[in-house]
């Protein structure tokens, strides 16, 4: 029974997954990713801050106990003891620009997490197209390995019946010796693309490998993930500059103070109780220092979220010129494939009822697995490029 567990627990991991669909692949590799999911914590960390920012005080309130005797010197029973409570006080307008850059520091948080998902998918749909381009590789050098060594047989009959030479027996079986070599290699980039596959997903590649519909829209929305992202990033450093205009000295700080204190070991104790207010006075370098950097870092976030921006609009540009140009070349790859067929099926015809020579027909063979082989390209290299433009627009599978 532990046996057959051990088997099927393997075979779930080993064997392809039959339905599996480009959006179920994104959540299996977003779910193992690293960065996502530190973006819990991050979310986390952003509503503490704004947990801080929406407290009564800046900080935490502070204890301080302290004693005064005589014992070392006089010993006549002087005894003091004081405990002071001290509380940070909000400078004026502090309070609320704390609030508005916990708010944007949150929303910042969750731009990011969508700009990583769109990250993630654009890994997926890499990965994707290149385990279907090595399995079409893999198929046709199965073809051409499953022919050549037909020919390579029907070359020798005809040589031991005295029809052909000993230059043709070679050349067929170089052929298949050449096929067989390229089958390999098939293999072993097909192997390796579904290891790239299930690092990223945990699962083996499914067999079916389906092309993404069209994309509904030909400019990026508004809401783009690395838009969203950029524009966030922007308001979070315009709300710390906020901040570091308002906090131009510590914050002030409130202090209850209460004294128990006697002079001798005769007199009673007397109970004193007292407040205290100490405001720190501003620092004009350090207010200019962190005003400055506050200010770099909001000038540098606007003008990143324009270069995003920018980027993004020559990126959508820059795959749909890519994808109308895939459909062009798929076009010729189609044609082409068509014409040397044709002269395959010529060859093929002259060289059995010999018309031709053995190396006119390997000739042309080899322009048309040539030309079936770039037809299987550019059928992957157009969905592919179709998976880039919705990339590019910000379309999650």
């Amino acid at each position: 029974m532990y046996r057959l567990i051990a088997v099927i627990f393997a075979l779930w991991f080993v064997l392809p997954a039959h339905g599996q669909t480009l959006a179920e692949a994104l959540e299996q590799a977003w779910s193992r990713h690293p960065q996502a999911a530190a973006m819990a914590a991050r979310q986390d960390e952003a509503q503490a801050r704004a947990e801080v920012a929406g407290s009564i005080t800046p900080g935490p309130a502070a204890l301080s106990l302290s004693s005064l005797n005589d014992r070392l010197n006089r010993n006549r029973g002087k005894q003091e003891w004081e405990a002071e409570m001290a509380v940070p006080l909000w400078l004026p307008g502090q309070r609320a620009a704390r609030e508005a850059e916990a708010e944007s520091a949150s929303a910042e948080v969750t731009a990011r997490r969508s700009t990583l998902r769109l990250q993630v998918a654009g890994e997926v749909r890499e990965v994707w197209w290149a385990v279907a381009a090595a399995r079409l590789a893999r198929t046709l050098a199965g073809q051409r390995t499953a022919t050549a060594r037909a020919l390579e047989v029907d070359v020798l009959r005809r040589f031991k019946a005295g029809d052909l030479s000993r230059v043709d027996a070679n050349l067929a079986r170089g052929e298949r010796l050449t096929a067989e070599a390229e089958a390999l290699e098939a293999e072993a980039a097909l192997l390796q693309a579904e290891q790239a596959w299930r690092i990223l997903t945990g699962v083996a590649a499914p067999t079916d490998l389906a092309e993404e519909l069209p994309a509904r829209t030909r400019e990026p929305p508004e809401d783009h993930p690395q838009i969203a992202a950029a524009a966030a990033a922007a308001r979070t450093a315009r709300a710390r500059l906020k901040v570091a205009e308002e906090t131009r000295r510590d914050a002030p700080e409130f202090a209850v103070r209460m004294v128990r204190e006697r002079g001798e070991f005769s007199e009673p104790y007397a109970n004193l109780v007292g407040v205290k207010l100490t405001i720190p006075f501003s620092s004009g370098p350090r207010v200019r220092q962190e005003n400055a950097a506050a200010r770099i870092e909001s000038s540098q976030a606007d003008a990143e979220q324009a270069l995003a921006q920018l980027r993004l609009k020559l990126d959508v540009d820059k795959s749909r010129l890519d994808f109308e140009a895939a459909g062009r070349q798929l076009a010729m790859a189609r044609e082409r494939r068509e014409l040397t067929a044709d002269n395959q099926r010529l060859a093929e015809r002259a060289f059995s009822l010999g018309e031709s020579d053995l190396t006119m027909l390997l000739r042309a063979r080899a322009s048309a697995f040539e030309a079936e082989a770039f037809f299987n390209r550019q059928q992957v290299a157009r969905a592919a490029a179709q998976s880039r433009l919705k990339q590019a627009l910000g379309v999650l599978p």
